[in-house]
């Protein structure tokens, strides 16, 4: 059972990885068309802005959405802690005596 868990989260970080950096990758190439679309001006870009507001980005936050689930699911699985910081353990204050 370990071994099949241990590969699955091998897959499901993989998978998470390249999610992830696709989301970036079109995330940061969507600026790109803004700014083309500022520089050309006119009906082209309206037209550009619209293809990139109506198609693109309801794929991308779909895919992003996913993609967080996914990683969550696989902190689950792996027991990990996001919020966690250190070893858990607080040294007490200073008390004035």
């Amino acid at each position: 059972m370990k071994k099949f868990r241990d590969t699955l989260v091998k897959i499901m970080t993989t998978v998470f990885g390249y999610g992830i950096m696709i989301c970036l990758l079109v995330g940061g190439l969507s600026f790109f068309g803004y700014l083309a679309a500022l520089i050309i001006g006119g009906e082209t870009a309206e037209l550009i802005c619209q293809v990139i507001y109506k198609k693109i980005y309801p794929v991308l936050v779909l895919l992003s959405t996913s993609m967080i689930v996914l990683g969550l699911i696989k902190m689950y699985i792996c027991k990990e802690s996001a919020f966690k910081g250190g070893s858990g353990k607080r040294k007490p204050e200073h008390a004035d005596n």
